[in-house]
This record gives structure tokens, C-alpha cells and sequence, in this order.
């Protein structure tokens, strides 16, 4: 088979986690797993906390949510406001380019800076308090941003953060006051290699055979 080129991309990567079959039928434009429906809670947390971390970056301060944290000393926000506005942003991102064509893709919701090593800040907002391993569902997502930003010339730290919104209770007033819990995981460049090579030979060879109930009746 004639190798064609990908554009990749932290969440495309996870649908290869989910079924290899249906990441390789949507990558060779021959079928596309359904949507469901998407809460707007998170796009709108995103939109505001975005807001929120612009002010104290203004101010040269963390928010009460990383500065109460042992695990923050000594960090600051990101300042080159431009450059994160870019990678923030969904069209535009951090992006790479393999020698053989192929790009992997991603925006970042933050970042943190530690003398000359920056550090991902991802944002999550659930429903539900935590589980012992719920962060680690998110760990081949903050290993690729890594990956990126080094393959862009950046030195990161060997750790990174998810900030974890999760609903409290209504106070009188109607304000919705949210708990935060701020979860520090250790990078894995090599992890994010192996998914990006193993990405890369399953959509240059034939279409697996196992599916899964989306794909299997396609």
C-alpha cells in the first residue's frame, strides 16, 4: 500500500486507543464514527477559565487554585500572550511535521513556566468527584502536548498538571461554587513516540478486522 500522509492529533490518538478500526476508516476519509451529543458545560468552562487566568497573568500572580498548592511554588503563568493565544487556539495550535509529511496537532489550555522550562496546565471540568485513577485516563494527552513542545524546540519539565473543576453545591445567591483538585502526573516522551508510530502503522497498513459496535456492522 503507497503511504499517504495524516494529520494527527491528541484526540484523533485516542479514538486509535478506543478501536484502531474506526481510527483508520475516519483517517482514510472512508467512514466517520457518530458524534454524540456534547455537553456545552466544558467549552464554557474552558471559555471562562481561559478569562480567569488572562487577569492574574495581568497581574503576575497564579490563581488561588495553583498558588495554594505546595506543588506550585515557584511557578509562574506564561507570559508571551500572542504565542499562547496561538496555541490555545483549536485551527492554529502547536503543531510538527515528521520528514515523511505526516503532522501531529494540538491546542494546550495553559501553560505554566519554571526558570526556562514550561509545564502543561490542562483543565477539566466532571460532574462527579474523582476516582483514585481518573487522572490517568489523561495521560497519553498531556505526554503528546510534551512531545510537542519539545519537537518545537521547547524544554519542558518531566511533570505536568490537570486542574480538575468538579460542581459543589448552589449558593443562595444561584452562584454555582465548584471544588478544585490539582493532580501533578510525570511526563512520558517515549510514550507519546510509541503512540505516534504505532498511529502511523496502523493507518500505512491494510484495515483491521476488529472492530468495535460502531464500526463492526460498517
Amino acid at each position: 500500500m503507497q503511504e499517504k500522509t495524516f494529520k494527527l492529533s491528541p484526540s484523533s490518538l485516542g479514538l486509535m486507543k478506543e478501536c484502531p478500526r474506526c481510527f483508520w476508516l475516519d483517517k482514510h476519509n472512508v467512514w466517520k464514527r457518530p458524534n454524540g451529543i456534547f455537553p456545552s458545560l466544558p467549552s464554557g468552562m474552558d471559555r471562562i477559565l481561559k478569562v480567569h487566568f488572562n487577569k492574574f497573568r495581568d497581574k503576575e500572580e497564579l490563581p488561588p487554585e495553583l498558588c495554594n498548592n505546595g506543588d506550585c511554588l515557584n511557578l509562574k503563568l506564561f507570559d508571551d500572550k500572542d504565542l499562547l493565544k496561538t496555541w490555545q487556539n483549536n485551527l492554529k495550535g502547536i503543531s510538527w511535521e515528521d520528514k515523511g509529511g505526516n503532522v501531529l496537532h494540538g491546542a494546550v489550555d495553559n501553560i505554566l513556566v519554571q526558570g526556562k522550562k514550561l509545564i502543561v496546565l490542562d483543565y477539566k471540568t466532571r460532574g462527579f468527584d474523582l476516582k483514585e485513577d481518573t487522572h490517568e485516563y489523561y495521560q497519553n494527552q498531556l505526554d503528546i502536548y510534551n512531545f510537542l513542545l519539545r519537537k518545537n524546540g521547547f524544554n519542558t519539565e518531566d511533570f505536568a498538571f490537570l486542574l480538575f473543576y468538579v460542581p459543589k453545591e448552589v449558593m443562595s445567591t444561584g452562584e454555582v461554587i465548584f471544588d478544585t483538585t490539582l493532580k501533578k502526573m510525570k511526563i512520558d516522551i517515549e510514550n507519546a513516540e510509541k503512540i505516534w508510530k504505532r498511529a502511523l502503522k496502523i493507518l500505512n497498513s491494510e484495515c483491521p478486522n476488529q472492530g468495535c459496535q460502531w464500526c463492526e456492522r460498517f
